[in-house]
């Protein structure tokens, strides 16, 4: 009995842990701040999210502090960012670009999804959950981005919605 509870043991401790399956797109809920990873359009897993500090409405301008709405592309990832990885949005795309003109302003860029700043400790990770801090991207745990960069490949569709 003992030789059989070791190997159930053994076996049961040696189990490789799985990995989310390979998405084929992400929608984000900035209402709901909610991140969906989505395959063959059903949701597989959900993330809390925080924005900039005025995340109502699409974004207008560099430096308004708010998350783009609309239909764009991951493009790049990029695993040696000031945060804990992070993942490109497409942002501008043609209607934001359009807009921008309308008004004569810049639209801004490099929105991200991404993880804590690199240098935070996990004091101040912790107060970060819960409040928006970002400069209009889309920032989750750690450990939510480690989930989320390995189930994203670069050319994932994301629909960002208010």
């Amino acid at each position: 009995m003992m030789r059989y509870l070791a190997l159930l043991a053994a076996l049961c401790c040696s189990m490789p842990t799985f990995a989310l399956e390979k998405v084929d797109a992400v929608l984000v809920r900035k209402s709901e701040k909610t991140l969906y990873l989505l395959h063959n359009g059903k949701i597989v897993k959900r993330y809390h999210i925080m924005l900039g500090p005025k995340p109502k409405g699409p974004k207008l301008l560099e430096g308004d502090e708010r998350t783009p709405e609309g239909a764009y592309i991951l493009d790049r990832k990029n695993p040696n960012s000031g945060f804990y990885k992070s993942i490109r949005v497409s942002y501008p795309n043609l209607t934001d670009l359009e807009r921008a003109q309308k008004y004569n302003v810049e639209p801004g860029n490099n929105i991200m999804i991404h993880g804590m700043k690199n240098q935070w400790d996990e004091k101040t990770m912790a107060r970060a959950e819960k409040f928006n801090w970002t400069n209009g991207c889309i920032a989750v745990k750690n450990s939510d981005m480690e989930e989320i960069w390995e189930a994203v490949d670069v050319g994932t569709p994301i629909d960002i919605q208010p």
